[in-house]
């Protein structure tokens, strides 16, 4: 048998437990599995229409840029569901509703402050319509809110009055969903609502960030994110997503 001495004894031990810890370390800090969407996992697809990317009445800077990349994701999602904005001509958040009043003025509603929006997504008109290159044949479900003439609607859940539902809770919790990926437009505003309220109702949530664009008015990007991030919204990008 071959003998040791204390400092070779030392040395080997030392040795493996460097090594161990770098295991260790190499584990911790190894690639994080990608999300594989499955049964329970829903793509929500936020206002991607006309009126929301360039040449639309309420542009949101590189909206259109969204469309590839929702494209690229959705083919892994089972279940989609899409929203549109639909309101009627004269809407409560309408600035031309208000003689005096100007596009991105804040008034107060009855059921608190709102943003006042030049006229977009009027019913039944091209600037409404879904974005012709958006290719999601498999989505089974289009969801129209804003369409009360004096309640504003940001959320896919629930409209601003925050009473008002518009189904898609029940809907999901029907076909026993669990994970909730939020896209579209505007990260700030409608997509932000929708997770903020598909948290809300207990869903684990996610926005796919790269699959997004904001407005970002007077900080309101920053804001989002911080408020998500508070609620447990998780912030991921599209390549977090397995596609195959």
């Amino acid at each position: 048998m071959m003998h040791m001495n204390r400092r070779s004894a030392l040395q080997l031990l030392s040795g493996a437990a460097s090594f161990s810890i770098a295991a260790r370390a190499g584990r911790l800090w190894a690639q994080p599995r990608k999300l594989k969407p499955d049964a329970a996992s829903v793509l929500i697809v936020v206002d991607v229409q006309n009126c929301f990317i360039a040449g639309g009445t309420l542009a949101v800077p590189r909206g259109e840029d969204v469309v590839p990349v929702i494209n690229r994701v959705a083919p892994a999602f089972q279940n989609v569901v899409l929203t549109q904005d639909w309101h009627p001509a004269g809407h409560a958040s309408f600035a031309s509703s208000y003689p005096g009043r100007k596009p991105f003025e804040t008034i107060k509603l009855a059921y608190g402050e709102q943003v006042l929006w030049p006229d977009h997504c009027v019913q039944g008109t091209s600037d409404a319509a879904l974005d012709k290159d958006l290719n999601i044949p498999q989505a089974e479900l289009i969801v129209r809110k804003g369409f009360r003439r004096q309640i504003d609607s940001y959320s896919a859940f629930q409209e601003a009055d925050r009473k008002t539902p518009t189904g898609l809770g029940g809907y999901l919790r029907e076909r026993r969903m669990r994970r909730v990926f939020v896209t579209g437009l505007a990260t700030d505003f409608c997509v932000a609502w929708t997770a903020l309220d598909a948290r809300r109702a207990g869903f684990d949530t996610y926005v796919i960030e790269d699959a997004c664009r904001g407005i970002d008015l007077n900080g309101s990007l920053a804001a989002a994110w911080k408020k998500m991030a508070e609620r447990g919204v998780r912030r991921i990008q599209s390549t977090d997503i397995e596609l195959g």
